[in-house]
């Protein structure tokens, strides 16, 4: 059996895979990693099969590695890495062998990394998954984000892992580009007013963002006069847009609670989701509207 010891946590580190989907008929969002074609390449540098990853934030986190040899891949966003003490490149695949120490720092860009190995993270399936959700503490270690001194056992993959495929990945010369939405469900509450604002003005990305949301600065004042305060609660998806009672947008991500009483004015695509997910804090960002049919489509390119 092989271990990983954590000798640094940036926030939030954490045990994820690609989620349990299905589950809000019980109250429980996918979670899941927050940039999924990061992930997928994560495993697909590892090698034939991968299992769960550590995902990272752009602190970054510093491990040991211990047992024998293991292939390792490592992706999303642009962070610095060294191994025992080298520079290398990223993102990459490394051989890790017994007493590797490797060092991950911020980047120029991103806010998500991946490592994956050859073997799996040794948590318990919960629901189908090992990923966490530290907001309600279920799955992967313990419910909780990773701290220094965690220890983490990894063990052979069962017979289903298949390897990993990756078509498109997030990058930083596609941050800039617009985030395309439809239109959602409450839509039509807005004024046209607003919802031509709301697709002609940037919108800056703020600090306070973790795996449940990020909160936009609505510095033009789109939404400073809704008066939608409040609907019945109905179900979240990740990616939806919604209006807080004090005008703030916020736009849901994998850890989104179930259920909101708040109206949704736009959903982000699952194609452009990743790629949100990875805007640092201080960037400006604009919503392009497309079909359903569109969004469809670009989904299908990202698989």
């Amino acid at each position: 059996m092989s271990t990983l010891t954590i000798l640094r946590a940036g926030p939030l580190v954490t045990v994820q895979d690609l989620g349990r989907p299905g589950q809000l008929i019980h109250g429980i969002s996918a979670s899941g990693a927050l940039d999924r074609s990061a992930y997928r390449l994560a495993g697909a540098l590892a090698g034939k099969a991968a299992g769960a990853a550590l995902e990272f934030t752009s602190a970054g986190l510093g491990l040991r590695y211990s047992g024998t040899d293991c292939t390792a891949g490592f992706a999303g966003g642009q962070f610095g890495l060294t191994l025992n003490g080298e520079p290398r490149q990223w993102p990459l695949a490394l051989n890790l062998t017994d007493g590797d120490v490797i060092d991950i720092t911020t980047g120029p860009w991103g806010n998500y990394g991946y490592i994956r190995f050859e073997k799996q993270i040794d948590c318990a399936p919960v629901m189908g998954s090992r990923s966490t959700n530290a907001v309600v503490g279920l799955g992967g270690y313990e419910g909780r984000a990773l701290r220094a001194g965690d220890e983490l056992a990894l063990v052979p993959l069962d017979g289903s892992s298949v390897p990993e495929t990756i078509h498109t990945v997030s990058g930083q010369h596609q941050l800039s580009d617009p985030i395309r939405v439809t239109w959602s469900v409450h839509a039509d509450l807005f004024p046209e007013t607003a919802r031509s604002s709301f697709i002609s003005t940037q919108f800056q990305i703020t600090a306070r963002m973790d795996r449940m949301g990020v909160r936009l600065k609505d510095a033009a004042g789109v939404f400073t006069d809704a008066n939608i305060l409040s609907l019945v609660s109905d179900s979240i998806v990740p990616g939806d847009i919604q209006i807080l009672g004090d005008g703030t947008p916020i736009v849901l991500l994998r850890d989104h609670q179930p259920t909101g009483g708040y109206p949704r004015i736009a959903t982000v695509i699952s194609a452009d989701l990743d790629r949100f997910a990875q805007i640092r804090s201080g960037r400006m960002v604009r919503f392009q509207p497309v079909t359903v049919e569109a969004a469809q489509a670009a989904l299908k390119g990202t698989l």
